[in-house]
């Protein structure tokens, strides 16, 4: 489905600053994969998102999805067959719009705002009702008036509303308060599933790349230190990661943010 072969990336190649992003990193999804990706600030995964996503070109590698070549092709067209999520539940939709108006874009009748549709409000209603958050309520309302957790709950509806070939989370809880976070994780593996969609999941909280999807993938260094599925995840706790990282890096891992996660 998706097959990412040896891909490298170096910002500010030849300079005192020169950092290795991404090292020779590969990378083979199936159809139907929910795949979590954990590692310390640093270790490349939103690089890896932002070369899979079309944001820069890799300096070698190459990035296949369904069977066509998309290394060189523009962030902008990719869009269509790629959803995204970000941290900041700013991202993924425009503020100054309604909700209705939000969804009407995600929907693709972007050139109709002036004239949606009563199926379509139906729609949208039956969609938001789903997130039990009172968001069918207030379809005419900015969207910036929601709260983050509301935001990134209507971005992910957004990102699903056509089922993107693959969907890129981008620690899309992490800005969220625990309780938030925990709901939106929830609606997440929810939509995930209803809609059989692949899907990469960037998250710090270790327990969560053990509980949600079924495969986790470790990354350090602008590499895969780890790749664990099937039979292999089952019963793995957060401490045989830490030593598992450990073992394959070489170090013990340090990120507090990940570890009081």
């Amino acid at each position: 489905m998706l097959e990412i072969k040896e891909i490298s990336k170096t910002f500010n190649p030849g300079t005192a600053n020169a950092k290795i992003a991404l090292d020779k990193l590969s990378l083979s999804v199936k159809d139907g994969d929910f795949i979590t990706i954990i590692g310390a600030n640093g270790a490349g995964k939103s690089t890896l998102f932002n070369a899979i996503a079309g944001d820069f070109t890799t300096d070698e590698g190459k990035i296949t999805l369904d069977g066509e070549d998309i290394t060189l092709m523009p962030a902008h067209k990719r869009a269509k067959s790629i959803g995204r999520l970000f941290q900041d539940p700013m991202r993924g939709s425009a503020p100054g719009m309604s909700i209705e108006e939000n969804l009407a874009l995600a929907a693709g009748n972007g050139e109709w705002l002036s004239r949606i549709s009563k199926r379509d409000k139906d729609e949208f209603r039956s969609r938001l009702s789903l997130l039990d958050m009172g968001l069918e309520d207030r379809m005419n309302q900015p969207v910036g008036l929601l709260s983050g957790g509301q935001r990134q709950a209507l971005t992910l509806v957004m990102a699903t509303y056509n089922p993107p070939k693959l969907l890129l989370l981008d620690e899309h809880t992490a800005a969220l308060d625990p309780a938030t976070a925990e709901k939106v994780l929830k609606l997440t593996s929810e939509t995930v599933g209803v809609n059989s969609l692949t899907c990469l999941m960037i998250t710090h909280n270790m327990q969560s790349a053990l509980d949600l999807g079924n495969r986790t993938v470790m990354m350090d260094a602008g590499k895969i230190i780890l790749d664990i599925e099937g039979e292999n995840r089952k019963g793995i706790t957060v401490n045989d990661l830490l030593e598992q990282f450990k073992l394959a890096s070489g170090k013990a891992l340090t990120n507090d943010r990940m570890l009081l996660s």
